[in-house]
């Protein structure tokens, strides 16, 4: 049987490249090959950013209000083909279908806010800050700008990076993950029936191949990065070593604190959510709860009652809560973290290794998971398992729970649940996070304000999208401006100064 082939759109064109290699796109919920992508060597990124270089000047010329409409065509259709974006991402990630239709949500959200480009590139201006002199502030964009997305959301991550960028007047080269590079090529077509020029923006799939050349490629300005804190730390140190300006989202652990006064009834489905919806697969996910006092009593029964009834199936499946993970690589270290778990003395409660649903058998399923009594020296406490696992560790009270998330290396997102609001003030306040939800699990900001984490969940000056993404695709400059006919005669030594 023949399979689709997925290339590289370079210069407004698909095309295999020169590379020669190819890797298979796996189905997770078959276990099976769907579609092959095409995995680009240095010479491929050469001619992307060749083309996308060509394009820069005219593109940088075209005022904000005309790039503005071509967003705005953009938006309508992704807005038309929303379901389609969806569709993909449940065959080639293996999320639920109601799921990838918010993820796709959210990336269409980005769109809206870049948009209005024309307000937001707006600089500053003062009359006569001395005599007969004007000064103003104006923001430009870079040049060629490139993003490395993950796997986990193929729609939405990209969708952070290149609306903002090719707003702000760059050309925007995307590196997608090779898991699930199908959505890529489907930006690229609606962006050009939207009216964008070609090389604006271009598409190479690949590998570490594809990645080390963008990193040392001398001629892209800046760098976007979404994934893992180790390799987020070495993309940062590597980028900004070749003269980039570098934005690296790495890692989570993100907590959810239950105080005793929590509503649990709510605690609880907030918990399970965020723990198990896209099978944990987010870097917003919630796995570990801080059960505070006597909150556990009440919480760990009710969360373990539900992990176990979680509706578990094909992404496609009405009423499914949760799909596969993404690969069988994912599958065999999320059920050895589970392993190493037990081992370490930590209360399974529900065990999800060895999930099978039936008419896919051979899909890379893994069961919801609970653990009871976690420790912080446990290796499912330490690493992000990017799984289907939650781990409950209990604590005496917020004082105590504040210790513990302020001491993990991650600072991605973390959540109080209470009905006090002196307790969720001062929580706010001394939480060391970048994104602190009161009685919300997932605090994703809105596309017009800005994500980001502390610590080592990111490496980089800027947090993504909204007014942080576009201050991180272009640059700041002052001009200051005084015409002859009001100019003193004869030459200035001392520093100037208001006169």
């Amino acid at each position: 049987m023949t399979i689709e082939t997925i290339g590289h759109v370079i210069n407004g064109t698909e095309t295999q490249g020169s590379g020669g290699r190819f890797a298979d796109v796996f189905n997770p919920a078959l276990g099976t090959p769907c579609a092959r992508v095409a995995l680009a060597d240095a010479a491929d990124v050469d001619a992307a950013v060749a083309a996308a270089a060509a394009a820069f000047p005219a593109w940088a010329a075209t005022p904000p209000l005309a790039r503005a409409r071509v967003l705005f065509a953009y938006l309508q259709l992704c807005r038309q083909h929303a379901d389609d974006f969806a569709a993909l991402v449940t065959r080639e990630h293996g999320k639920t279908f109601s799921d990838a239709q918010g993820e796709v949500v959210r990336g269409i959200e980005v769109i809206e806010f870049a948009v209005g480009i024309p307000q937001l590139l707006k600089g500053e201006f003062t009359d006569q800050v001395a005599r007969g002199i004007d000064a103003w502030s104006m923001r430009q964009p870079l040049g060629v700008v490139a993003g490395i997305t993950p796997f986990n959301f193929p729609v939405m991550v990209p969708m952070w990076m290149f609306p903002i960028a090719i707003a702000c007047g760059n050309t925007f080269i995307l590196k997608p993950s090779e898991r699930d590079p199908s959505p890529s090529l489907l930006h690229a077509k609606l962006l050009k029936q939207a009216g964008l020029p070609d090389g604006v923006f271009n598409v190479v799939q690949g590998d570490k191949a594809a990645v080390d050349a963008l990193l040392d490629h001398p001629d892209i300005q800046a760098l976007s990065f979404v994934g893992s804190t180790p390799i987020a730390e070495t993309i940062y140190a590597r980028g900004t070593a070749s003269g980039k300006r570098v934005q690296a989202l790495g890692g989570a652990k993100n907590h959810m604190v239950v105080m005793p006064d929590a509503d649990m009834e709510m605690a609880v489905d907030a918990l399970v959510g965020a723990a198990y919806g896209s099978a944990g697969e987010r870097c917003m996910a919630i796995s570990v709860a801080v059960a505070v006092g006597d909150a556990a009593d009440k919480l760990v029964p009710a969360l373990a009652a539900r992990a176990a009834a979680l509706k578990i199936g094909d992404g496609m499946t009405a009423g499914a809560e949760m799909g596969p993970v993404v690969s069988a690589e994912a599958r065999r270290r999320i059920e050895g973290l589970i392993g190493e778990g037990v081992e370490q003395g930590a209360t399974l409660l529900v065990d999800g290794r060895g999930h099978r649903v039936e008419g896919r058998e051979n899909g890379f399923f893994v069961g919801g998971t609970l653990f009871d009594h976690v420790q912080p020296s446990m290796s499912i406490y330490q690493e992000e398992i990017f799984g289907p696992v939650l781990c409950v560790v209990r604590v005496p009270d917020v004082g105590s729970a504040l210790e513990l998330v302020n001491g993990n290396q991650y600072g991605n997102g973390v959540a109080v649940f209470t009905r006090d609001g002196g307790v969720a003030r001062e929580f706010v306040r001394q939480a060391q996070a970048g994104m602190v939800g009161v009685n919300v699990p997932l605090p994703v900001p809105m596309a017009f304000n800005s994500f980001g984490g502390w610590k080592r969940s990111l490496f980089g000056d800027h947090h993504a999208y909204g007014p942080e993404g576009v201050r991180f695709y272009t640059r700041h400059k002052a001009v200051m401006q005084r015409w002859p006919n009001t100019a003193t005669s004869g030459a200035e030594f001392a520093f100037p100064q208001m006169k």
